[in-house]
């Protein structure tokens, strides 16, 4: 059995770190000194166990929309745990689930009512695939039980919500997982050459597609198309104009539920409460978490239209699923606190209209060589990186390794910017700072990404 110990020297923190810690999608450290160890966060910045400032670029992992710090929220906690700690909604409410549902009801669209209340992304995308299956099986549908999801996405680590992913590098040590899945295309129109300039051409195509599946699996089998506003994985591919428009049609058409996995783009991220308001759809189920309570405490939900729970409920039926944290009385506490920030700052108000400042400080990049395209929306964006401007070659999986992992990962973070080098798909570069940043970080962003792209650039 190892020794414990209660050093909080950085030398004993990075040991534990190294020894014990199982860091998550990441190679374990070879060395006590090769693991940062981040210590405070203030604002849009974070510190690390020797003094070092960054500004984080990411929100964490795309979580932190109120940024760091907020003292209130860590009070809110403590007297929400001196009062009532823990109870489980299983049969019993607390006060703070019980507003908070009726407070994102009213934020939802459409008739999305209903609130079931998770602890992260992957259990409420999870959830989302259940309640789809036992709805149409309580209304007499059993054999809907397909899901659609676009190439590329990712959707959670779960075995449902991975079987969901499309990333075939995540999946493979999984394997079998659950079956019945199936991949649309995604939006990626910098990778669409056959489309030209035609955005709007490109969208519908990419719409009608999710309608060519649905009748080459046939109708009568598939349950729901998951979809996130703007995708993440492949680095932010936006909807084209009128994309959600004809997949609503789509899915009305064939009876098949649209849900919205909006665990990224929820709550700010896009300058509205909800992904799906910024672009005028409204889908049968939402998915989200992350932003909910700034990541101040792991929460998640899924929203769900009155349809989906009277076909249930209304049948007499109750829905078979539930976590014992789900609704945790201390996470809804600082969900209401969380949501009170977004109203007295207007943070999605800031968002709206600082985003095309932040679009156009990252576009200045576009005149490296490296740098393909810059996408995204909101305050959430996507570098994509390439070997040749003129011909959009990509990198070879050594060179992403090279270029991506070893160098600009590290070369980014010595500059002060913590945020994401990612190469699930083409390679990119992924930003979603803490929505309270304006001109003044946009600029720091850009002269960072700057000199460790110029710098990355030499090295191909």
């Amino acid at each position: 059995m190892p020794q414990l110990t209660t050093s909080t020297t950085p030398g004993g923190v990075r040991t534990a770190a190294r020894e014990h810690l199982w860091m998550h999608f990441t190679p374990q450290p070879a060395t006590d000194a090769e693991t940062p160890v981040i210590v405070r966060g203030d604002g849009a910045y974070i510190f690390d166990d020797q003094g070092r400032r960054y500004l984080d670029g990411l929100a964490g992992l795309f979580v932190v929309q109120a940024g760091h710090g907020r003292t209130e929220l860590a009070e809110v906690m403590a007297r929400q745990a001196s009062e009532l700690a823990f109870f489980p909604v299983w049969g019993y409410a607390n006060a703070p689930a019980a507003e908070l549902a009726a407070r994102l009801a009213g934020l939802a669209p459409g008739d999305l009512n209903k609130v079931f209340f998770t602890n992260s992304g992957s259990e409420a995308v999870e959830s989302a695939w259940k309640l789809a299956k036992q709805y149409f099986r309580a209304t007499g549908r059993p054999q809907k039980h397909k899901v659609l999801s676009r190439t590329t996405a990712y959707h959670g680590t779960t075995h449902g919500a991975l079987s969901i992913t499309g990333i075939p590098d995540l999946k493979r040590d999984f394997e079998p997982l659950v079956p019945s899945t199936h991949r649309i295309p995604n939006t990626n129109f910098y990778r669409a050459p056959q489309h030209g300039d035609d955005l709007e051409a490109f969208g519908l195509w990419a719409a009608n597609e999710i309608e060519g599946m649905i009748l080459a699996e046939g109708p009568e089998t598939v349950a729901a198309v998951f979809l996130e506003p703007v995708q993440n994985a492949g680095g932010c591919f936006p909807p084209p104009p009128g994309y959600f428009r004809r997949v609503r049609e789509i899915c009305d058409q064939y009876d098949v539920l649209l849900v919205s996995d909006e665990v990224i783009c929820a709550f700010g991220r896009l300058g509205t409460y909800f992904g799906a308001d910024k672009f005028g759809y409204v889908p049968d189920i939402i998915t989200c978490a992350k932003g909910l309570t700034s990541g101040y405490v792991p929460m998640g939900a899924m929203v769900a239209s009155d349809r989906l729970f009277d076909g249930i409920a209304g049948r007499g039926e109750f829905f078979k699923h539930g976590y014992t944290f789900g609704g945790h009385p201390v996470g809804a506490a600082v969900a209401l606190a969380n949501l009170d920030i977004f109203e007295r700052e207007g943070l999605n108000a800031r968002v709206l209209e600082h985003e095309a400042a932040f679009r156009a400080t990252l576009e200045k990049l576009l005149d490296l060589p490296i740098v393909g395209d810059v996408r995204g929306n909101g305050y959430f964006y996507g570098i994509e990186l390439v070997k040749d401007k003129a011909t959009k070659e990509s990198f070879t999986p050594e060179e992403s390794q090279r270029i991506l992992k070893s160098f600009l990962s590290k070369r980014l973070f010595e500059n002060g910017l913590y945020c994401r080098a990612d190469d699930r798909g083409d390679p990119v570069i992924q930003l979603s700072p803490p929505l309270i940043i304006g001109q003044t970080e946009f600029d720091e962003m850009e002269q960072i990404l700057r000199d460790a792209l110029t710098a990355a650039y030499e090295l191909l």
